[in-house]
């Protein structure tokens, strides 16, 4: 069996193994990573060698930990990280690499139709009908999208939406509200097979989905990083968000993750803030007093056009992984505007949590 684990803003971790009479046999630890002494490795591998399969992966960084020299510095990587890449190689994840990935990047569309399509094509992905797709959203209208369980009076300012023509939508992910306006936000979803992210717990799934786009941020020159459980934060403050929705395939087979960013462009914070309802506690969770100060947009860290930045981030994704262009076929559409009619646009979903 195989592995590979690529630590967020760090090194790869790969893992050969076999498996016999219940227990690893044969395990191999390589990988990019520096660590010294060098026969600390010959330790990792040992401490490895036997463990039950079903042992998970703080079981498995508890045995490294206690084999290796207290002398044993891991650059790059972690004892953890190693659990993580044997818990991979025991559910046979995919690899980035293993797909034929999609790209969708078309005309702006409303805020409710962007709902209704990640659900659609999450649902085409888990259903084996389309590749694993990455879509760059354009918006048609300035939008508050809440979280699936957000209780609506809670998080929205309704007279200041009202005032600002800004349309309110539920997804169908968890997390917290995000104001977006068509230029100056930058919003995309990933929709993977599951088996790209088995072996790895759901904060870590986050961190993983997430890594392509700290490398897409350095190539524009920014040093970004992911913030638990859900941020990803420069030196100047975060810059984007991130959501999850997990699907089950069809007769409870193989399903998928939709795994969404909202990153803030060229964020309005005045008008956020008449829109939206940040209590202190959010604040204070961040460790900041403003809720202005919360975003730090990135057309002022780059110094480049929105489009630009799209651009340079869907190259650096087909630089690393490739990419062909894509849409959404007419199915898909027909499903996403019933689903609009029936469910995205309707005051029953929007309240369900008033």
């Amino acid at each position: 069996m195989h592995g590979e684990y690529k630590v967020p803003g760090g090194k790869l971790v790969v893992v050969d193994l076999d498996v016999e009479d219940g227990r690893l046999r044969n395990v191999r630890v390589a990988g990019d990573f520096f660590l010294e002494p060098d026969e600390a490795i010959l330790e990792i591998n040992s401490a490895l060698e036997g463990a039950p399969v079903d042992t998970d992966t703080a079981g498995l960084r508890d045995r490294i930990d206690a084999a290796l020299p207290e002398s044993a510095v891991l650059f790059g990587f972690t004892s953890e990280s190693v659990g993580v890449a044997v818990r991979r190689a025991l559910a046979q994840a995919t690899d980035w690499r293993d797909y034929d990935w999609q790209l969708i990047h078309e005309a702006p569309q409303s805020p409710a139709l962007h709902m209704a399509l990640d659900e659609v094509i999450t649902a085409e992905v888990a259903a084996g009908r389309r590749p694993p797709t990455l879509r760059v959203w354009e918006w048609d209208a300035p939008a508050v999208i809440i979280g699936s369980f957000q209780s609506l009076r809670n998080e929205v300012d309704a007279a200041g939406a009202a005032r600002h023509g800004v349309t309110v939508v539920r997804r169908i992910s968890g997390g917290g509200a995000m104001f977006a306006e068509p230029q100056s936000t930058i919003t995309y979803s990933l929709a993977v097979p599951d088996a790209l992210v088995s072996g790895l717990s759901f904060a870590d799934s986050y961190a993983y989905l997430d890594d392509w786009v700290l490398a897409a941020l350095g190539d524009l020159g920014i040093k970004a990083w992911y913030q638990p459980l859900n941020d990803i934060a420069t030196d100047m403050g975060k810059v984007a968000g991130a959501a999850q929705k997990r699907m089950v395939g069809p007769g409870g087979g193989p399903g998928a993750v939709l795994h969404h960013v909202t990153m803030s462009y060229d964020i309005d914070a005045d008008k956020m803030v008449e829109v939206l309802r940040i209590g202190k506690e959010k604040l204070s969770d961040k460790g900041t007093r403003s809720a202005k100060k919360r975003v730090d947009p990135l057309r002022r860290q780059t110094g480049l056009p929105r489009e630009a930045v799209i651009e340079k981030m869907i190259d650096s994704f087909r630089s690393r992984y490739g990419l062909a262009r894509g849409e959404v076929t007419a199915q898909e559409m027909t499903r996403a505007r019933e689903l609009v009619r029936t469910k995205f646009a309707s005051e029953e979903w929007t309240t369900r949590i008033p």
